[in-house]
């Protein structure tokens, strides 16, 4: 049974019956009112809206689905060991939340994952409860800075990408741009040292900023010592982005970024641009010497936030010698009778990239061998769709062939060690053929009897990237078809089995009324079972594309429904 999600006393008794689609409308509706209300200036409004968010039964079931069951650290355990998995564990968490008051965060587990560079990463893993109570929190203080925070921000926020740094960086590297030297900056140990007087001072008096006080300062755990926790927050804390990316506003101001109006828009003018993924960021400068200027200014700028610039890594290029951001490398290139100004700009996977998509390739084909073939297309399949969707918006045709001329080496390896004995003819015939039914390479590896082949990274053409446009953000009310046709161009990077029916569906789950395009796996669901004569194929009106826990869901109620039959 289902009461009033907004701010009703009725609670749900089962998981599996809540009704995801008026769930999220529901909180979709406060973000954008507090979205609005921010970008009207009207503050009390904002406040008194976000207080509303905070106490919205239809936020704790969205936070704690978010945090239990999207969230890539769903299954790993806090200081107090406990992962909710079940239903039950679900609507217990939920009750927890909003029947008792007051909270008091735990310690966070602090756990080191491997970086690219072969150092440690230093995460701090709340528990499950706190995890949902920042979801609960972000969700109302998110949608206010979603209407401040600057355009050339990119990392972290809802509708913005990787792929939308690296096409603004596109924009302002082009030849026949002024701007040739670049500041390629990184900050040292950005989320470990933020100031905590600073970061609540320009967040303000906010409904939760105490728990946002206690979430700062509630220490860690390392091999069951206890520490202190003095500056910083940690990473691995749902809320933690948002708060390294309100430090760093004012980025664009600070290195002397000036936007003029035209009509309905802002252009940017000046002699320093800014591009900034969360705590990677590049300034594009007219010369050395402004360079070297920004370089201090950026430094007095982030030491009022605790922070500094890594000398290490922090330096100053020009153009043509070219500089890496997110895994890919920018670069202009001298070209003879092609351009105006004699220069090229190519954006390409970056060396270092290729390189560990290199070692993770061999590591996988190692630990395959005396696998069968089924195995190896399960394991190699998703790493290959996901680096070339991800590199696929770049200059990356040659290094997806050169990848493929690297996996059919292995897959060559492969079947020489699995068949030792056989000749090669009878391992070609038995392992490569020409099983794309849309391609004629001959020479495409798989399971003949199944039908079931690996992909190549020459498949995915290049594709470029269209630009998230200004201060566009999902929670502004006024861009609903914008955003509508963004999620569809997403469509591009699913399985092709799984294209058409996202297309039929506008790129949506029809459970609970979301993107499909979220961190949550998708799966297809049978209307009517196979086992009840619904028939299968892509084609068929039987098939829905649901999320991996809206699938679950769904498949509950039907056994309900058969059960009282």
């Amino acid at each position: 049974m289902q009461g009033n999600l907004a701010n009703g006393t009725e609670k749900l008794l089962d998981w599996t019956s809540i009704d995801w689609k008026k769930v999220n409308k529901q909180v979709r509706n406060l973000r954008q009112r507090i979205f609005r209300a921010t970008r009207d200036g009207d503050w009390k409004k904002v406040r008194s809206l976000q207080k509303l968010m905070l106490r919205s039964h239809a936020n704790v079931l969205e936070s704690v689905r978010r945090v239990t069951q999207i969230n890539q650290g769903k299954k790993t355990p806090g200081v107090d060991k406990v992962v909710v998995k079940t239903p039950a564990e679900r609507m217990k968490l939920v009750n927890e939340i909003t029947t008792y008051t007051p909270w008091r965060a735990k310690p966070v587990k602090r756990v080191n994952i491997p970086k690219a560079n072969g150092k440690l990463r230093p995460l701090g893993i709340p528990v499950v409860r706190d995890r949902a109570l920042q979801a609960i929190v972000k969700n109302a203080l998110e949608p206010e800075w979603e209407a401040r925070f600057e355009e050339t921000s990119y990392g972290f926020r809802p509708g913005r990408s990787t792929h939308d740094a690296i096409a603004k960086i596109f924009n302002f590297a082009i030849p026949q741009g002024k701007m040739k030297w670049i500041v390629d900056a990184d900050i040292k140990g950005a989320f470990d040292n933020i100031n905590h007087d600073y970061l609540l001072k320009t967040i303000g008096r906010v409904p939760g900023i105490e728990l946002i006080h206690q979430w700062l300062k509630a220490g860690c755990v390392d091999d069951n010592t206890f520490q202190q926790t003095e500056q910083g927050t940690p990473q691995g804390g749902v809320i933690s982005p948002l708060l390294a990316n309100i430090a760093l506003h004012g980025m664009e101001e600070a290195v002397g970024v000036i936007r003029r109006k035209k009509g309905s828009k802002y252009s940017s003018i000046g002699d320093r641009m800014v591009v900034r993924y969360a705590d990677d960021f590049v300034v594009f400068c007219m010369s050395k010497e402004d360079a070297e200027r920004t370089v201090q200014t950026l430094q007095e700028w982030l030491s009022v936030r605790g922070l500094q610039l890594s000398e290490e890594k922090t330096q100053i290029v020009h153009i043509s010698e070219g500089f890496d951001f997110l895994g890919y490398n920018v670069r202009q290139y001298g070209v003879k009778n092609q351009t105006k100004s004699g220069m090229k700009l190519l954006i390409k996977p970056s060396k270092k990239s290729v390189q560990r998509i290199v070692k993770r390739l061999r590591t996988e084909w190692l630990s395959l061998r005396g696998h069968d073939v089924k195995t190896v297309l399960i394991r190699l399949n998703p790493i290959i769709r996901g680096w070339a969707n991800y590199y696929r918006n770049s200059v990356a045709k040659r290094t997806f062939n050169n990848l493929d001329d690297y996996m059919f080496t292995r897959e060559v390896r492969y079947t020489k060690h699995t068949h030792g004995r056989k000749s090669q003819a009878w391992r070609n015939k038995k392992y490569f053929g020409k099983l794309h039914p849309a391609r004629e390479d001959k020479l495409v590896f798989g399971d003949k009897i199944t039908g079931y082949y690996l992909l190549k990274f020459s498949w995915f053409p290049i594709e470029r990237h269209v630009l998230v446009a200004g201060t566009n953000s999902p929670d502004d009310p006024s861009l609903h078809e914008y955003w509508q046709q963004r999620n569809l161009k997403k469509i591009s990077n699913l399985k092709p089995n799984e294209r058409k029916l996202a297309r039929r569906q506008a790129g949506r789950c029809p459970i609970c009324g979301g993107s499909l395009f979220i961190d949550e796996d998708i799966e297809q669901h049978h209307i009517v079972a196979r086992k009840d004569g619904g028939t299968n194929g892509d084609n068929d009106n039987n098939l829905l594309l649901v999320h991996y826990y809206c699938h679950q869901q769904l498949t509950a109620r039907q056994r309900r429904e058969w059960a009282y039959e």
